[in-house]
Formats: C-alpha cells, sequence, structure tokens
C-alpha cells in the first residue's frame, strides 16, 4: 500500500516538510561517502529554511501540553489501558522537556558558525561548493568517513529536540483517526466536510492499481481525482472505480 499524505493547514504542511527532510538527513548522514555527506550538510541547511519561523518551537510545545491535557482527561476512563497511557504521557513530558531545554533560535548554533555559513553561501550557486570555490571544505571532505559523520550529527544535535517534539506531533495526529474503505466511481470521489475542521487527510491505495490521487481540500469539501502515469510518466486521468482507504486526521 501507498500513503499519501494532504495537510489542510498551512502548521501540518511545515511539519510535514520538515520531516521528509529528516528522513533525507537520516539516511545520508548513515553512508560513507563525502558526496552523501554532502547531501545531509545541505540538508540541514534547507531544515533551517524550512524551521525558520520563530513560533515553530512555541507552536510545538503548545501542542504538546494540549495533547497532555487531552490525554489526561481519560485517566479515569475504564476502557483505557492505563500503561500505555502513562508511557504516552511520559513521552509526551521528555520530549517537552528536552524542548525547553533547547536554547536560543533554532539552528542559532549553524548560523554563528561562520564556516557553515560559507558552505551554506556557496551550496545556493550550483556547482558553487567545488574544490576551488571552498577549498576548506574540500579538505574536509576527505577526512575519514566517521569523522565526517560525527561533525554533521555535532551540527543537527541542537535540532534534535525540535524533530522528537515534530515526530511525536505528527504521531498522534496520524493515530487520530481510522481508515475507511473507499470507492472513487469513475476515477473521481467527493466528501462533503460541513465545515468540520480537519488537520490532515491520509490516503491509502494499493501501488499495483498504478493510481495517483491529486487531492484538495477545505473545511466544506474534498475532491479526490485518480490519474494514471504512461511511458513519457505524463499524468492521465483514470476513468476506471478505484478502491481506497480514506483517513482523516484530527487532534
Amino acid at each position: 500500500m501507498i500513503v499519501y499524505e494532504y495537510p489542510f493547514n498551512e502548521r501540518i504542511r511545515t511539519l510535514l516538510r520538515l520531516e521528509d527532510l529528516y528522513e533525507k538527513f537520516k539516511f545520508f548522514v548513515q553512508q560513507e561517502h563525502p558526496m552523501q555527506h554532502h547531501v545531509a550538510l545541505a540538508t540541514i541547511f534547507d531544515m533551517l529554511e524550512v524551521a525558520g519561523r520563530a513560533d515553530l518551537k512555541s507552536d510545538l510545545l503548545q501542542e504538546l501540553e494540549r495533547q497532555k491535557q487531552s490525554l489526561l482527561s481519560w485517566r479515569s476512563n475504564p476502557n483505557v489501558a492505563a500503561e500505555t497511557l502513562d508511557a504516552v504521557l511520559a513521552e509526551l513530558d521528555a520530549v517537552s522537556g528536552a524542548l525547553v531545554a533547547s536554547q536560543g533560535k533554532t539552528g542559532q548554533n549553524v548560523r554563528e558558525n561562520e564556516w557553515l555559513m560559507s558552505i551554506r553561501g556557496r551550496t545556493i550557486i550550483p556547482g558553487g561548493a567545488c574544490e576551488f570555490d571552498l577549498p576548506s571544505y574540500y579538505a574536509w571532505q576527505h577526512r575519514p568517513a566517521a569523522q565526517r559523520q560525527a561533525d554533521v550529527m555535532g551540527w543537527f544535535a541542537p535540532l534534535a529536540p525540535l524533530f522528537e517534539a515534530l515526530a511525536l506531533v505528527l504521531r498522534l495526529l496520524r493515530d487520530s483517526g481510522g481508515p475507511v474503505k473507499m470507492i472513487a466511481s469513475g476515477g473521481s470521489y467527493q466528501q462533503m466536510l460541513q465545515g468540520k475542521v480537519y488537520q490532515m487527510l491520509r490516503l491509502s491505495i494499493d501501488g499495483a492499481l498504478d493510481a495517483i490521487p491529486e487531492i484538495s481540500a477545505n473545511k466544506y469539501m474534498l475532491w479526490v481525482r485518480f490519474t494514471t502515469q504512461g511511458g513519457d510518466c505524463k499524468p492521465k486521468a483514470l476513468e476506471e472505480d478505484v478502491p481506497f482507504n480514506l483517513t482523516l486526521c484530527n487532534f
């Protein structure tokens, strides 16, 4: 099954972009080639661009606290597993505490490093990080892989609490809804939302169907149109019925 996610607002869109960058960073930083560590470092720069909003940290803290208070209200419910609830509450406290303890603006350690900023300035230019542009960076790339990896992880470390909080918030959001089986008649599906506010939509579909959802939504209506790709990869409309699972997520 292929899972597609669609954010209903800018805040969730930002969190999903950062999550995508974090997955990319985790992959490349674990590799050994200098070019792969270059991608990991460039991804940190991309993270700073996306996370540049000053209120992102406070937004996450507020959401974690809201989730904590919401979960606490379930403590007296006999149908709720106490051990599971306590484990989630403990995780919320730990992640919130680490985020509160992180000092300064997001990525401040990178912004205050003149050498990293010189690299960031050159990577904006296509091919701008060549050895004749940045000889010191070229020399760094020839250091042992373990040392390069340790350096990149050290530069990322102050950002880690933010991404732990982000991962927990998105996990709770995804767990807030259950999948419902749907059929897109003639490749199209519409649903009235009647003004109910959702944070995110999740759509899962069998990859063997070769159907690609094009999603648009607001607080009144959800619309999904399925397309497929030919040999030139250009999308074309599907006219057949398409089964899929739909999950509407909201805190």
